[in-house]
């Protein structure tokens, strides 16, 4: 699939993404554009674990079942 095509069904995605798939794609583009190669510290590594902790007590997650939900609509188109 050329770039552009690429480009145009991932925002096909993003259009009809709910929250929570739009802040997993938020994270992993932060990640893509972080330049810094190195390993975070202990200090970072506990606070994302506590944000972490955090939302799976609000109920931010996806089920195994929701996740493979997602897959089989993915790979339909």
């Amino acid at each position: 699939m050329a770039t552009l095509d690429l480009r145009q069904s991932v925002l096909e995605y993003v259009k009809k993404a709910d929250h929570r798939f739009l802040r997993l794609v938020k994270a992993m583009a932060d990640n893509y554009n972080d330049d810094n190669d190195e390993r975070i510290g202990l200090e970072q590594y506990n606070k994302e674990l506590n944000e972490s902790i955090a939302q799976i007590e609000k109920g931010e997650l996806y089920s195994h079942k929701e996740v493979g939900e997602h897959i089989k609509k993915w790979a339909e188109k």
